[in-house]
């Protein structure tokens, strides 16, 4: 393992969680309130054990946020216009570097294309992760890969999870291969070994993110999304996905524990990606996204045994999915060092 620079895994301490507030109607053409009314709660319970940094477009947008978010000394806004509100993928990854006085945060800023160019314009969003960093004042290493937060997953002991038709995407990263990657991922999150994943659900737009069907929840474990209806459409890549993983667990020796998917959440004829693996985990809560389904209360008590030291909180993400994406697409961490 690269001994001077780490991702952190998501459940080490957290000196914050940033958003990048939504805005965009085009996103949300109905359901922008609903969606902005269930991040607002996401923070009330993340704010409770660590800041909460939001981007705001402008200082009107400010006053509407902060009387959605409460008044607080945990919730910091700043002025940092963006596209859109995936802060996940638009924003800084940050990690941890060795230093002779210990380890330092360094963000790590990445290039940005909204998904291979799928929904210009993305110029706002590609400036959010340098800005992050001023806004910390911590050092900011610029690559030119284009790589996005939700594309990748670390246990934070050196295995990394990457999606490979997501990073190998020829209207993202042309030319580069998996070989490429890991040197980047041993340069730069310490990551020894990477399980490349090419499972993706219905209505994902991400060509293939992991968060939405496999997680780390402990450096030795792993849940993942199944489907076990096989007249669904998600049945055959996340069975795949299952097998395979299935194959590398007692050659890597990690625990697989299946999570369950929603019922299909449809919206004007179109399935959306609603998955239960998009939980985000803060410093003492687990959001959990919930559709109003009877599988919520299942994959919240399976995700409470596996965090007992958290709560896990069911958000209700019926607006939010209605973007596209999820709790975990809107989220990014900011390691304690």
């Amino acid at each position: 393992m690269n001994r001077q620079r780490r991702l952190p895994a998501e459940w080490e301490p957290h000196q914050a969680t940033w958003f990048s507030w939504p805005h965009n109607r085009d996103t949300w053409p109905q359901r922008l309130a609903s969606a902005t009314a269930a991040l607002a709660e996401a923070v009330k319970y993340l704010s409770c054990d660590e800041t909460v940094h939001i981007n705001v477009l402008d200082a009107h947008h400010a006053e509407q946020v902060r009387a959605q978010v409460g008044e607080s000394h945990n919730i910091i806004l700043h002025i940092v216009p963006t596209n859109d509100a995936w802060c996940r993928d638009h924003g800084a990854i940050f990690i941890q570097e060795r230093t002779a006085q210990g380890w330092a945060l360094v963000a790590t800023h990445w290039q940005y294309n909204a998904w291979g160019e799928k929904y210009p314009p993305w110029e706002r969003d590609q400036r959010v992760g340098r800005a992050m960093a001023e806004i910390l004042q911590v050092p900011c290493i610029s690559l030119t890969p284009v790589l996005e937060g939700g594309a990748i997953e670390s246990n934070g002991a050196g295995m990394l999870l990457a999606s490979q038709d997501c990073l190998l995407h020829p209207r993202r990263n042309p030319g580069l291969t998996t070989d490429d990657w890991e040197k980047y991922f041993r340069d730069y999150f310490g990551a020894e070994r990477v399980i490349w994943l090419n499972a993706e659900i219905q209505g994902d737009d991400t060509d293939g993110h992991v968060d939405v069907t496999t997680r780390f929840v402990a450096p030795d474990t792993l849940v993942v999304a199944l489907e076990t209806n096989p007249d669904d459409p998600n049945y055959p890549s996340l069975r795949a996905n299952w097998e395979r993983l299935q194959s590398l667990a007692p050659v890597w020796h990690f625990t697989l524990i299946p999570l369950p998917m929603p019922q299909p959440v449809i919206h004007q004829g179109q399935r959306l990606p609603a998955s239960y693996a998009n939980f985000y985990i803060g410093n003492r809560v687990v959001l959990l996204p919930m559709f109003h389904d009877p599988q919520d209360e299942v994959a919240r008590e399976i995700l409470q045994k596996l965090f007992p030291q958290r709560r896990v909180v069911g958000i209700d993400s019926r607006g939010i999915i209605e973007g596209l994406g999820g709790l975990h697409c809107l989220t990014q961490p900011v390691p304690a060092v």
